[in-house]
């Protein structure tokens, strides 16, 4: 049972108030009676706002309902289509042109280009190794994956050839970025080193060479002594790239926190980021290993004179989203919080540690916080959330735009009106990125009568996700975000597929990205290499002023208009589906894992959260909705593919059977059947549902 304590007429969850009061608050500065009392007030503000936020979108989304039954059999008009989104403010005017005015931003969001990690904040072994990518090793991304063009390691121990063929590639990259004076690294000796461009020479230290290219910098470890620098003239021990430049540490859609106790767990794992004291001990082939989080990195300089570079990724935290409320605060009228107004305000201040110093290690140098803010629907929302957080500077004592804000581009009235989404928050935003999951979720609901929805798999070819994603990149651009803040883009969800990463994620920088998502420390290493071969600035001033591809290819609607579906195609994809929803949930109902390698229907690893849960749920409800498939054959393929999903997990000792009468497989089915009525398609409200119901039993 649950204890509740009264704060300022707040019902607070006992561990959550500890929380704040014994370790949250001590050292910032805020007195507990005051950040209660500003806490109390905040939310008797800004909850009734959120609450109207909300009933706008069930109102714009009943309009857009009766519009399409109105029109149902009549040919889609665009002209007509956007006049009736004009009327209703689902498009709004676009507003003139301007910059954004955000300042005081780390470099590795405002002036460099990299990889990007999201890792759930629930797991502070997971937290502590994105952190801790800020750099990679070339050799062990390329000995430990398919990226290499050569055979796979053989078993039993160190492969020479392997190895060989790793150093080869590597040294092949230095040639192709750091070139030397004369000659071929393959065959430098050591000793004076002369490159092509002295300046590319940024550092040394005793057994470390420090070189730097398109921003990025990169470590030769010279140790002639290792098993790997006795086989290199140079002695070259490794090949280290500063990979993960920003992380995103998530309280959303890659976590499982339904109540007190999860969302604790996530503020405490957020806390020891931001003082840099977080430790995780797990064991790992039988011994125990303790993780912290890496120390800054000191280096000499050409000059003599000495620096250091930041060991750790520069983090985000990724607050929820405007939906959900939480059962760890009751309003005075018994009513639960809005989550997200609690995420912001607590988040922010646990980053007080940060920007006080209060810890033993920076996130922040430039003093700011960065607050990733999802599924947020038009500028409305984008508003709300600017207010928001200046009310939690107002709360904690802090500097008007010190919290900065990333917007995810991934709900459809957001895409539509994005550079106003972007006006709304033009002095305190560092980032906008694509979410192609999400974004398709929300298409098919919000076009849900419009008719059925292609099939999932061909969504990704659709005219308007190509519009989507140069929209993004392009809008960007024209409101100033080049220099001072991230153009994102979307998740290589596959982390054994390696090679095909380096082949396709390529496309990112080229699009004028200088960041992209990526599942895991060593595929951030290997993206790296992108950020190498693009220089990312330079393709953004390229494509600056490039038009804006136009609202009518953004909102043609993915309709499999008069298609005639064989039975062959519905089964597909209909296993398809249901095998990644059973999958997915099984492990988030019966085992709070918001995030993990899910195998596929051909058994392939996809890192999934969420977002993939909602597009396969809206998919099938749409289907249903317009008689493509029948209840029964749904439930035909949740039965198939409850046996699929029960093999794929017989090696784990905490995996529970799907059974009919389970309550994962309850969820599971609710989330298809119930997809229709579900506010803009979200699983957040059904999954919590039963989560809590599973916690309870």
């Amino acid at each position: 049972m649950t204890d509740f304590l009264d704060r300022n007429g707040l019902s607070v969850d006992s561990r959550l108030a500890s929380f704040i009061e014994e370790k949250a608050l001590p050292g910032t500065g805020v007195d507990p009676q005051r950040f209660w009392a500003g806490f109390a007030d905040l939310l008797g503000k800004f909850a009734p706002e959120n609450a109207a936020l909300l009933a706008k979108r069930e109102d714009l989304q009943a309009r857009i309902d009766a519009w399409h039954r109105a029109r149902e059999g009549q040919a889609h008009d665009a002209a007509t289509y956007q006049a009736f989104l004009r009327e209703i403010g689902y498009l709004v005017p676009e507003p003139a042109p301007f910059q954004i005015g955000t300042a005081n931003v780390d470099p590795e969001i405002a002036t460099m280009a990299g990889p990007q990690l999201v890792v759930p904040a629930l797991n502070a072994r997971f937290a502590l190794n994105a952190a801790n990518a800020r750099w990679g090793s070339l050799y062990d991304a390329f000995y430990g994956t398919d990226a290499l063009d050569a055979p796979p390691a053989k078993p039993g121990g160190y492969d020479a050839d392997r190895g060989a063929a790793v150093i080869a590639r590597a040294k092949a990259f230095l040639d192709e970025t750091v070139p030397l004076a004369s000659g071929r690294w393959a065959d430098w000796q050591g000793g004076q080193l002369a490159l092509a461009d002295p300046s590319q020479w940024a550092g040394s230290k005793p057994g470390g060479i420090l070189l730097k290219h398109n921003g990025l910098h990169i470590e030769l470890v010279i140790d002639p002594d290792s098993q790997i620098g006795r086989t290199d003239p140079a002695g070259i021990a490794d090949v280290l790239l500063e990979a993960a430049l920003t992380t995103i540490i998530d309280l959303e859609d890659s976590v499982a926190a339904v109540d007190g106790e999860d969302k604790v767990l996530g503020y405490t794992n957020w806390l020891g980021l931001m003082r840099g004291d977080l430790v995780e001990s797990f064991v790992k082939g039988g011994a125990t290993v303790t993780r912290a989080m890496e120390p800054d990195r000191q280096w000499t300089a050409p000059d003599g004179g000495s620096f250091a570079l930041h060991g750790r990724s520069v983090m985000f935290v990724r607050n929820v989203g405007h939906l959900m409320t939480t059962p760890m605060i009751r309003l005075p009228n018994g009513a639960e919080a809005p989550e997200g107004l609690c995420d912001a305000v607590i988040t922010s201040l646990c980053s007080l540690h940060d920007l006080k110093g209060l810890g033993t290690l920076k996130n922040s140098r430039a003093g700011s916080i960065y607050i990733v803010k999802p599924k947020q629907h038009g500028p409305d929302e984008c508003g709300f959330t600017d207010r928001l957080f200046n009310a939690v500077e107002d709360m904690l004592g802090l500097a008007r735009h010190t919290i900065k804000v990333g917007v995810m581009d991934e709900e459809r009235r957001t895409s539509a009106n994005l550079a106003a989404c972007i006006a709304a928050v033009k002095d305190r935003i560092v980032f906008i990125n694509t979410g192609f999951l999400d974004r398709t979720g929300d298409e098919i609901h919000t076009s849900m009568r419009a008719g059925p929805m292609i099939p999932k798999g061909e969504m990704k070819a659709s005219d308007w996700i190509a519009s989507y994603e140069d929209r993004n990149v392009r809008i960007g651009l024209a409101c100033g975000l080049s220099g001072k803040a991230q153009i994102g883009k979307g998740m290589w969800a596959m982390p054994d597929l390696m090679k095909a990463m380096l082949d396709a994620k390529i496309g990112h920088p080229k699009s004028g990205a200088n960041t992209a998502w990526v599942p895991s420390p060593t595929a951030a290493t290997l993206h790296a290499l992108h950020y190498h071969m693009v220089d990312v600035f330079a393709r953004q001033r390229e494509i600056a002023g490039e038009a804006v591809p136009s609202l009518d290819r953004l909102l043609d609607i993915p309709v499999a208009a008069g298609r005639n579906w064989s039975e062959a195609e519905i089964t597909r994809e209909l296993d398809n589906n249901c095998q990644g929803i059973l999958g997915y949930v099984v492990r988030w109902i019966d085992q709070g894992v918001g995030c993990s390698k899910v195998p596929d229907i051909d058994d392939v690893g996809l890192m999934e959260d969420r977002a993939t849960l909602r597009i396969s749920s809206q998919a099938l409800a749409n289907w249903l909705l317009h008689g493509v498939c029948s209840e029964a054959q749904v439930d035909a393929a949740l039965a198939r593919m409850a046996a699929k999903v029960d093999a794929q997990n017989a090696g784990d000792p905490l995996y529970e059977k799907l059974t009919p009468d389970g309550i994962a497989y309850q969820a599971a089915r609710a989330l298809i059947f119930e997809g229709v009525a579900q506010p803009s398609g979200y699983t957040e409200p059904l999954l919590h549902k039963y989560r809590q119901a599973k916690k309870a039993g």
